[in-house]
């Protein structure tokens, strides 16, 4: 007799020719439905691995193993003798998640933002293809100066689809002091889950190294990033020039 937890996922695969999947990936799928449908807000606590494992009529074990790639997957949190929680932006090691410039001495901390320009517009066609929307879709366009100790390091474009970001407004991001990605996760509901990046080397033109306050031809990287949430939809893409006389770029290959 199929589990509970394959009955549950099974309308998903309807039509589609069945597949393989351990009961712990299934049980997986089942919880990161309930993150996705807001069932558990960011940094609220999840039911305990014994409330799951009988909400889903499996082990304690196979719960565990689920809850152990989620964890890796950095979608929830472990805490000693407190239990798991949903991530959230808020956190300071998710901050550094996507903020991968690092100052080669001293104690890495969050830029200082200057949001230039904010504005509603239809995507570009290279955009959209990125954000998977059609070119006459519109998308919220920010420009901003991240600054670390008053140094400018980062020139960055953003474009994020306009119809999960209505009400964002150049006010309300100078209004807002914590992490960018914090204010997208408690106010538009849209949580980044992970990222992609293309990175090059490239010289500073006339408008980077006005904003950037370096000489021209100055050697910078180009970051290209596309955001994604759950189910591997993307809703953002970021492009940014970033000084690297003093800071470095740093990442994790786990």
């Amino acid at each position: 007799m199929p589990s509970p937890a394959s009955q549950a996922i099974a309308p998903a695969s309807a039509g589609v020719a069945p597949t393989f999947s351990p009961l712990y990936q299934q049980i997986k799928v089942l919880i990161t439905a309930s993150l996705q449908a807001g069932e558990w807000k960011p940094g609220e606590l999840i039911p305990s691995e014994v409330e799951l494992a009988s909400r889903f009529k499996v082990s304690q074990g196979t719960v565990r193993k689920a809850i152990d790639e989620l964890s890796s997957e950095n979608l929830v949190v472990r805490r000693q003798g407190k239990g798991t929680f949903v991530a959230t932006h808020h956190e300071v090691r998710a901050q550094f998640r996507f903020l991968r410039l690092m100052p080669d001495t001293g104690i890495a901390h969050q830029a200082d933002n200057m949001i230039i320009e904010v504005k509603r517009q239809r995507a570009p066609a290279d955009v959209a293809r990125l954000l998977d929307i059609k070119p006459a879709d519109s998308v919220i366009f920010i420009k901003r100066v991240q600054s670390f100790d008053g140094a400018p390091a980062i020139l960055e474009e953003l474009w994020l689809p306009g119809v999960l970001f209505k009400g964002l407004t150049s006010e309300r991001l100078v209004e807002y002091k914590g992490p960018m990605y914090g204010l997208f996760e408690t106010e538009f509901g849209t949580r980044m889950i992970r990222a992609t990046e293309k990175i090059r080397a490239v010289h500073a033109d006339h408008v980077a190294c006005g904003w950037l306050q370096v000489p021209v031809d100055t050697p910078l990287l180009s970051v290209e990033r596309v955001s994604l949430t759950y189910g591997d939809k993307p809703v953002e893409v970021r492009r940014g020039l970033y000084r690297t006389d003093s800071h470095h770029y740093q990442s994790e290959l786990i």
